[in-house]
């Protein structure tokens, strides 16, 4: 049986609660609401954290934001946002093999993920809340919102690789 790291636990713990704050704090307003940047610490928890730990972060922290406001949509927002972690996992790692060029993969990989995450609420705001026809007017800003979160978390992630502090944090050890 293989063990989580304190430093791993630690890290997710604090990607969770990073994203959570962010979702629920950090609001950029528009016209007809606002956007959060809770995407962009999902994205980051899956870059940094890998598959398994950044879908944990990113998921609860962004469905935990939805229980002190949202609470109907914090089931859907679980696994949504989820979704959208692991699916920008899958696109990052497999672009990677492709081109073995970091940034591309991540912008690829977050584009897919927001993409997931527009039509995952989409489907879930038609099932249980609202008309298509309703939907499909927050779909612009769902897409907006992952685009935020993309430009955001590779910009962040920049300064991470090039002084190497996701290497220094080895997980495993």
């Amino acid at each position: 049986m293989k063990t989580i790291s304190t430093k791993k636990l630690v890290m997710t713990a604090l990607l969770m609660a990073m994203t959570m704050v962010a979702t629920m704090f950090i609001r950029i307003p528009l016209p007809l609401g606002y956007v959060n940047l809770g995407d962009v610490f999902v994205l980051l928890s899956v870059f940094i954290l890998g598959p398994v730990y950044g879908t944990i972060a990113g998921g609860i922290g962004s469905g935990l934001a939805d229980l002190f406001g949202y609470i109907t949509y914090a089931p859907g927002t679980l696994i949504i946002k989820s979704l959208m972690a692991l699916v920008a996992w899958f696109v990052y790692k497999l672009i990677l093999k492709v081109t073995n060029k970091i940034a591309f993969a991540e912008i690829v990989g977050g584009i897919v993920g927001a993409i997931v995450m527009a039509v995952g609420y989409f489907f879930y705001e038609t099932l249980f809340f609202t008309t298509a026809s309703v939907a499909i007017v927050n779909a612009p800003w769902n897409l907006l919102q992952g685009g935020v979160g993309v430009t955001l978390s590779v910009l962040i992630m920049r300064p991470l690789i090039a002084t190497k502090v996701i290497d220094k944090l080895n997980f495993d050890k």
